[in-house]
């Protein structure tokens, strides 16, 4: 899948969880429905791309998919 498609992908369930006014929370939702709904190919895909750039995706976003390199 294109790095653009996964970019708009995860903001847009960025945007969703934004409106939980606990960000930490927020981040942790995006993480769980990263890990969830996207296949291993994907997640690598978005993490490589928070790790060498990750200029497109929004803060909370980036918080969420850092996560993911731990998990």
């Amino acid at each position: 899948m294109k790095i653009e498609r996964l970019i708009k992908m995860a903001n847009d369930i960025g945007d969703f969880f934004n409106a939980e006014s606990n960000k930490e929370i927020a981040a942790e939702g995006i993480r769980k429905h990263i890990l969830r709904s996207w296949d291993p190919r994907m997640r690598r895909e978005i993490i490589a791309y928070c790790q060498q750039d990750g200029a497109e995706l929004s803060d909370l976003v980036r918080t969420a998919v850092s996560r993911l390199e731990q998990a």
